[in-house]
């Protein structure tokens, strides 16, 4: 029996052959997620790029995510999913996200269950709830992205710590947990190992002082740890949910997009907590209008 049908069928890889393939792997899996941190860097200089960026991001995220709801027996009504995600981007950008929410969830409800009525009896509920589930994962969480980028005067040097802070959290839990991981941190995923976890947390935890300190920034150094620790931890459980929803469809990885990264979601699952999370971290810190000031 192969690794992935070890998986596939509830079993676990040994941990020796964890540590194998993750370092086999590793050369692919380091290249591109190099190349598309250039390019995701490169297009927060623009704003209006970047917003677009995460755009086809959410889209790809949101096919994927309908092909792994297609698997369990009910699929997303795509139509109005793809929409109501493209809307959380676009007013997002806009800066008018706060103001038509209410009314763009409502809209996401109504055209969930009014198309659904056209489909199969069977499931109608299913449809229409993950319908509304998918948009609010997808394109509700990437919106924080978008959000980053437009604060005024500071959104640059927010979005680019944004992601860098979720890049440092996936590469060093891949590394520490390919070099030293022995402990499973959750059946639902083989290769995340409780060392690749602290060490990811540690050294976001680093980044995010040395980013508060040796930015343009000029922020206390513990609101940088603070910051990195949060986001690190957001980021992680991200991953393991969309491990969770794989697992559930019995899948390996979300998609093929990425290569040896797998799927859209596959790359991009620690983003979708990760960048909520360093939003969340920055207001409660003071540096976002409305947050307290310490």
């Amino acid at each position: 029996m192969s690794g992935d049908e070890g998986l596939l069928s509830g079993g676990t890889y040994p941990a020796a052959q964890v540590r194998v393939r993750g370092w086999v792997d590793m050369p692919r899996r380091i290249g591109i997620g190099a190349l598309l941190g250039v390019i995701g860097l490169a297009s927060v200089l623009d704003a209006r790029a970047f917003a677009a960026l995460v755009l086809v991001i959410a889209i790809g995220c949101l096919w994927e995510l309908d092909r792994l709801s297609a698997r369990k027996g009910q699929e997303l009504v795509f139509p109005v999913a793809a929409c109501a995600v493209a809307a959380y981007i676009v007013l997002a950008e806009l800066r008018a996200l706060r103001r038509w929410e209410p009314e763009l969830v409502a809209a996401t409800v109504i055209g969930a269950l009014a198309v659904s009525l056209f489909g199969s009896r069977s499931g109608y509920f299913a449809r229409s709830a993950y319908t509304l589930l998918g948009v609010l994962y997808i394109g509700k969480l990437l919106s924080y992205f978008v959000a980053l980028r437009n604060v005024p005067h500071a959104g640059l040097a927010y979005a680019l710590a944004a992601i860098v802070l979720i890049a440092v959290s996936d590469i060093f839990a891949m590394l520490i947990g390919s070099w030293i991981g022995r402990i499973p941190l959750t059946s639902i995923s083989p290769r995340k190992t409780w060392e690749g976890a602290v060490g990811a947390l540690a050294a976001t935890t680093v980044a995010g002082v040395l980013l508060a300190t040796l930015s343009p920034l000029h922020a206390p150094w513990w609101h940088g740890a603070l910051v990195g620790a949060i986001t690190s931890i957001a980021a992680q459980a991200g991953d393991v949910v969309e491990s969770a929803l794989k697992r559930d469809a019995r899948v390996k990885d979300a998609g093929t997009a990425m290569g040896s990264h797998g799927g859209w979601l596959d790359r991009f699952d620690s983003y979708l907590f990760g960048g909520v999370a360093c939003y969340g971290a920055l207001w409660v810190t003071g540096y976002l209008p409305g947050g307290p000031r310490w």
